[in-house]
């Protein structure tokens, strides 16, 4: 039978680290694409959609962590409080000191899944923003001037 400690550690750094690891990729690719658009040139595109598909690469995964970091923080939390109750349940104690630290333990894992999504939204609102002036820029650098008659 797996231990109770050895549970609780999977589950705290677990969902701790998979939140960690996304909050790195999440500021990681974000960088990666200020330097990209740092270094484009809008001219040299000469077809507005492979400009779109350049410049809109990697953001779906900071979009997809900022959108899931929540439910895996709330998933540790869950967790956290099944094994809170399990271990009670063996016990047959009701020690309330007990109850309270592991409940409050277990409560951290939501709190890093809202301190992942949190920046991991601003940063891919950012990006749009960003993605959106690139795109004025070249409808801009394409724009047929107008003629005289």
């Amino acid at each position: 039978m797996i231990s109770i400690t050895l549970l609780q550690d999977v589950v705290d750094y677990g969902i701790i680290g998979l939140l960690g690891i996304m909050s790195f990729l999440s500021f990681f690719f974000w960088i990666e694409r200020l330097l990209f658009y740092r270094a484009l040139k809008v001219e040299t595109y000469q077809y507005k959609e492979a400009l779109e598909m350049d410049v809109s690469n990697h953001i779906h995964i900071i979009s997809s962590f900022g959108s899931n970091a929540p439910y895996i923080g709330l998933l540790g939390t869950v967790f956290g409080i099944i094994l809170t109750f399990y271990t009670m349940g063996l016990s047959g104690e009701i020690d309330v000191k007990h109850i309270m630290s592991s409940l409050a333990l277990a409560l951290k894992a939501t709190a890093m899944g809202l301190v992942v999504a949190i920046p991991a939204i601003f940063l891919y609102n950012h990006l749009v923003r960003k993605i959106e002036k690139i795109l004025v820029q070249w409808d801009l650098a394409h724009k047929e001037p107008k003629r005289a008659a």
